[in-house]
């Protein structure tokens, strides 16, 4: 399993998630999007539809009867029932997902010792594959500054 922690010094999350979206789903990948609080997740239901002017991205809320064919989930739980492999986790907090391939760790300033601490636990994992990316300007740089 691959986790990219991004930490979001610029821009909120509604502004990050939609490039992170549509690459995963050019990859050939379904996406759960995972937050618990349901305003955080309506804000990214919006940029979804909206933050791409070539495109909008398809997605719904989980609990519908077309979850299944969802090719970006929202949810409140890590459990993937569009059948996704690729977890983005919008508020920072960290959730196990079986069966997960990719996991992007999202968080702001404050929440800098929550990844640390994740990313000390996942470096204890067998197979956990670990990138930090970070704001620098309009881009992202891999690695600490």
């Amino acid at each position: 399993m691959r986790v990219d922690f991004y930490q979001l010094s610029r821009d909120p999350v509604e502004l990050v998630l939609p490039k992170l979206a549509q690459g995963t789903l050019g990859a050939g990948e379904r996406l759960l999007l995972v937050a618990e609080d349901a305003e955080q997740l309506g804000r990214i239901s919006e940029a979804l539809w909206t933050r791409l002017p070539e495109s909008f991205l398809a997605h719904g809320m989980a609990g519908g009867e077309h979850d299944a064919r969802q090719p970006i989930l929202l949810s409140h739980e890590p459990v993937p029932a569009n059948g996704a492999r690729y977890l983005a986790l919008a508020d920072g907090v960290w959730r196990e997902m079986e069966n997960a391939a990719r996991v992007f760790l999202l968080f702001p300033p404050e929440r800098i010792d929550d990844a640390r601490a994740t990313w000390r636990m996942l470096g204890q994992r067998d197979g956990a594959e670990r990138k930090y990316w970070r704001q620098d300007g309009g881009k992202w740089l891999e690695g600490p500054r």
